[in-house]
Protein backbone atom coordinates (compact mmCIF):
# COMPACT_ATOMS: atom_id res chain seq x y z
CA UNK A 1 0.00 0.00 0.00
CA UNK A 2 1.33 3.74 -1.01
CA UNK A 3 2.45 6.05 1.82
CA UNK A 4 -0.31 8.38 0.32
CA UNK A 5 -2.96 5.86 0.45
CA UNK A 6 -2.03 4.39 4.11
CA UNK A 7 -1.97 8.20 5.32
CA UNK A 8 -5.14 8.83 4.01
CA UNK A 9 -6.46 5.92 5.75
CA UNK A 10 -5.08 6.40 8.92
CA UNK A 11 -6.28 9.83 8.96
CA UNK A 12 -10.05 8.57 8.52
CA UNK A 13 -9.91 5.50 11.24
CA UNK A 14 -8.33 8.64 13.53
CA UNK A 15 -11.29 10.92 12.39
CA UNK A 16 -13.81 7.95 13.75
CA UNK A 17 -11.99 7.54 17.21
CA UNK A 18 -12.47 11.34 18.21
CA UNK A 19 -15.99 10.97 16.76
CA UNK A 20 -16.15 7.94 19.37
CA UNK A 21 -14.78 10.05 21.99
CA UNK A 22 -17.38 12.68 21.40
CA UNK A 23 -19.98 10.55 21.27
CA UNK A 24 -18.83 8.92 24.16
CA UNK A 25 -18.90 12.56 26.60
CA UNK A 26 -22.32 13.03 24.98
CA UNK A 27 -23.30 9.66 27.02
CA UNK A 28 -21.74 10.38 30.06
CA UNK A 29 -23.99 13.40 30.37
CA UNK A 30 -27.12 12.17 29.08
CA UNK A 31 -29.74 11.70 31.86
CA UNK A 32 -30.91 7.75 31.18
CA UNK A 33 -34.02 7.84 33.63
CA UNK A 34 -35.46 11.10 32.08
CA UNK A 35 -34.13 10.34 28.34
CA UNK A 36 -34.12 6.57 27.76
CA UNK A 37 -34.52 7.16 24.05
CA UNK A 38 -31.57 9.48 23.74
CA UNK A 39 -29.55 7.35 25.29
CA UNK A 40 -30.71 4.27 23.88
CA UNK A 41 -29.74 6.24 20.00
CA UNK A 42 -26.26 7.65 21.35
CA UNK A 43 -25.35 3.84 22.88
CA UNK A 44 -26.17 1.90 19.24
CA UNK A 45 -24.06 5.36 17.67
CA UNK A 46 -20.85 4.69 19.67
CA UNK A 47 -21.12 0.42 19.65
CA UNK A 48 -21.52 0.53 16.20
CA UNK A 49 -18.87 3.16 15.18
CA UNK A 50 -16.63 1.51 17.59
CA UNK A 51 -16.94 -2.09 15.24
CA UNK A 52 -16.50 -0.18 12.56
CA UNK A 53 -13.26 1.29 13.76
CA UNK A 54 -11.91 -2.06 14.78
CA UNK A 55 -12.67 -4.32 11.51
CA UNK A 56 -10.97 -0.98 9.58
CA UNK A 57 -8.00 -1.77 11.91
CA UNK A 58 -8.15 -5.41 11.30
CA UNK A 59 -8.58 -4.57 7.30
CA UNK A 60 -5.39 -2.59 7.67
CA UNK A 61 -3.73 -5.01 9.45
CA UNK A 62 -4.25 -7.76 6.79
CA UNK A 63 -3.32 -5.10 3.88
CA UNK A 64 -0.34 -3.85 5.23
CA UNK A 65 1.98 -6.48 7.91
CA UNK A 66 2.10 -10.48 6.94
CA UNK A 67 0.04 -10.89 9.53
CA UNK A 68 -2.51 -13.65 7.72
CA UNK A 69 -6.67 -12.92 8.67
CA UNK A 70 -6.63 -16.33 10.07
CA UNK A 71 -4.30 -15.74 12.57
CA UNK A 72 -4.82 -12.38 13.52
CA UNK A 73 -8.40 -13.31 13.91
CA UNK A 74 -8.12 -16.40 16.22
CA UNK A 75 -6.32 -13.84 18.39
CA UNK A 76 -9.37 -11.74 18.06
CA UNK A 77 -11.70 -14.53 18.91
CA UNK A 78 -9.97 -15.13 22.40
CA UNK A 79 -9.80 -11.33 22.81
CA UNK A 80 -14.11 -11.34 22.42
CA UNK A 81 -13.81 -14.47 25.10
CA UNK A 82 -15.82 -16.49 22.96
CA UNK A 83 -16.30 -19.90 24.76
CA UNK A 84 -17.14 -23.21 23.19
CA UNK A 85 -18.04 -26.47 24.97
CA UNK A 86 -19.27 -29.85 24.22
CA UNK A 87 -21.06 -30.69 27.24
CA UNK A 88 -22.34 -33.96 26.83
CA UNK A 89 -23.31 -34.66 23.76
CA UNK A 90 -24.47 -30.44 23.36
CA UNK A 91 -22.48 -28.25 21.80
CA UNK A 92 -22.33 -24.39 23.32
CA UNK A 93 -21.56 -21.09 22.35
CA UNK A 94 -21.16 -18.12 24.41
CA UNK A 95 -20.62 -14.92 22.99
CA UNK A 96 -20.01 -11.57 25.33
CA UNK A 97 -22.59 -9.48 23.77
CA UNK A 98 -26.25 -9.54 22.20
CA UNK A 99 -26.21 -10.06 18.55
CA UNK A 100 -26.25 -7.55 16.19
CA UNK A 101 -29.67 -5.94 14.29
CA UNK A 102 -29.90 -7.07 10.85
CA UNK A 103 -28.63 -4.88 7.80
CA UNK A 104 -25.41 -3.53 9.91
CA UNK A 105 -23.10 -5.32 7.76
CA UNK A 106 -20.26 -3.90 9.61
CA UNK A 107 -21.02 -5.30 12.94
CA UNK A 108 -22.39 -8.46 11.51
CA UNK A 109 -18.64 -8.75 10.25
CA UNK A 110 -17.11 -7.68 13.67
CA UNK A 111 -18.64 -10.60 15.50
CA UNK A 112 -18.73 -13.65 12.68
CA UNK A 113 -15.17 -13.65 11.79
CA UNK A 114 -13.95 -14.24 15.02
CA UNK A 115 -16.84 -16.57 16.15
CA UNK A 116 -15.54 -18.51 12.67
CA UNK A 117 -11.65 -18.41 14.00
CA UNK A 118 -13.07 -19.80 17.38
CA UNK A 119 -14.96 -22.58 15.73
CA UNK A 120 -12.34 -23.78 13.50
CA UNK A 121 -9.56 -24.06 16.03
CA UNK A 122 -12.14 -25.61 18.39
CA UNK A 123 -13.17 -28.35 16.04
CA UNK A 124 -9.45 -28.85 14.59
CA UNK A 125 -8.61 -30.14 18.51
CA UNK A 126 -11.29 -31.35 19.73
CA UNK A 127 -14.02 -34.44 18.21
CA UNK A 128 -17.34 -32.88 17.37
CA UNK A 129 -19.86 -34.65 16.13
CA UNK A 130 -22.59 -33.01 12.88
CA UNK A 131 -25.81 -33.31 13.61
CA UNK A 132 -28.34 -34.51 11.12
CA UNK A 133 -31.33 -33.51 12.85
CA UNK A 134 -30.97 -30.68 15.31
CA UNK A 135 -32.63 -27.78 17.22
CA UNK A 136 -30.25 -24.63 17.39
CA UNK A 137 -31.13 -22.33 20.78
CA UNK A 138 -30.77 -19.07 21.03
CA UNK A 139 -30.56 -17.55 24.48
CA UNK A 140 -30.02 -13.64 24.34
CA UNK A 141 -29.25 -13.01 27.74
CA UNK A 142 -29.83 -9.10 29.29
CA UNK A 143 -28.24 -7.40 32.17
CA UNK A 144 -30.88 -7.41 34.60
CA UNK A 145 -29.31 -4.12 36.22
CA UNK A 146 -30.03 -1.98 32.50
CA UNK A 147 -33.36 -0.75 31.81
CA UNK A 148 -35.96 -3.74 29.93
CA UNK A 149 -37.14 -1.43 27.01
CA UNK A 150 -33.32 -2.66 25.36
CA UNK A 151 -35.06 -5.86 24.86
CA UNK A 152 -35.37 -6.59 21.05
CA UNK A 153 -37.67 -8.45 18.82
CA UNK A 154 -36.21 -11.61 17.65
CA UNK A 155 -37.20 -11.07 13.84
CA UNK A 156 -34.76 -7.79 13.68
CA UNK A 157 -31.40 -9.65 15.04
CA UNK A 158 -29.02 -11.37 12.72
CA UNK A 159 -29.08 -15.02 13.26
CA UNK A 160 -29.15 -16.19 9.57
CA UNK A 161 -25.46 -15.58 9.06
CA UNK A 162 -24.42 -16.68 12.96
CA UNK A 163 -26.45 -20.06 11.83
CA UNK A 164 -24.63 -20.31 8.89
CA UNK A 165 -20.91 -19.85 9.79
CA UNK A 166 -22.04 -22.30 13.29
CA UNK A 167 -23.49 -24.89 10.44
CA UNK A 168 -20.69 -24.92 8.36
CA UNK A 169 -18.73 -26.97 12.03
CA UNK A 170 -21.03 -28.88 13.48
CA UNK A 171 -24.05 -29.91 11.46
CA UNK A 172 -25.05 -32.00 8.22
CA UNK A 173 -27.27 -29.13 7.05
CA UNK A 174 -28.92 -25.85 8.23
CA UNK A 175 -31.97 -26.53 6.54
CA UNK A 176 -35.34 -25.79 8.02
CA UNK A 177 -36.35 -29.84 6.94
CA UNK A 178 -33.20 -31.02 9.66
CA UNK A 179 -32.89 -27.84 11.86
CA UNK A 180 -35.06 -26.38 14.14
CA UNK A 181 -34.45 -23.00 16.22
CA UNK A 182 -36.03 -22.10 19.35
CA UNK A 183 -35.26 -18.35 21.26
CA UNK A 184 -34.96 -17.48 24.41
CA UNK A 185 -34.54 -14.01 26.68
CA UNK A 186 -33.20 -14.36 29.89
CA UNK A 187 -31.96 -12.18 32.76
CA UNK A 188 -28.33 -12.41 33.15
CA UNK A 189 -25.14 -10.59 35.13
CA UNK A 190 -24.18 -9.10 32.33
CA UNK A 191 -25.40 -9.34 28.21
CA UNK A 192 -24.28 -12.41 26.53
CA UNK A 193 -25.70 -14.75 23.88
CA UNK A 194 -25.29 -18.76 24.61
CA UNK A 195 -26.09 -20.54 21.35
CA UNK A 196 -27.01 -24.08 22.18
CA UNK A 197 -26.88 -26.84 19.77
CA UNK A 198 -28.29 -30.99 19.98
CA UNK A 199 -29.85 -34.13 18.76
CA UNK A 200 -33.79 -32.96 18.74
CA UNK A 201 -33.89 -35.71 21.10
CA UNK A 202 -32.15 -33.68 23.49
CA UNK A 203 -34.22 -30.73 23.18
CA UNK A 204 -36.81 -31.30 25.94
CA UNK A 205 -34.12 -32.15 28.42
CA UNK A 206 -32.35 -29.03 27.62
CA UNK A 207 -35.86 -26.76 28.30
CA UNK A 208 -36.73 -28.84 31.75
CA UNK A 209 -32.95 -27.49 33.15
CA UNK A 210 -33.53 -24.21 32.01
CA UNK A 211 -37.14 -23.52 33.49
CA UNK A 212 -35.36 -21.70 36.36
CA UNK A 213 -33.89 -19.41 33.92
CA UNK A 214 -36.87 -18.60 31.29
CA UNK A 215 -38.79 -17.84 34.74
CA UNK A 216 -36.38 -14.76 34.80
CA UNK A 217 -39.34 -13.88 31.87
CA UNK A 218 -41.72 -12.53 34.25
CA UNK A 219 -39.59 -9.78 35.96
CA UNK A 220 -40.08 -8.01 32.34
Amino acid sequence: MERQQLTKRIGGISDDITRLGNTLNAINSADIQRYPDNYETLSIDAALRAEKIACQMRHLVYTTTNTKKSEYLQSAAVTHEIQIEDNDGIVEITLPCLLPKRKQRQSSEFLIDPIYAALDQYTNTHKIQRFSHCVVCFSHIYCRDLPKGRVRDYDNLELKQILDVIAAFVMVDDSGLLCDAYNTTELGEADCTRISIMAQNRFSEWLEKRKNSLKSICDF
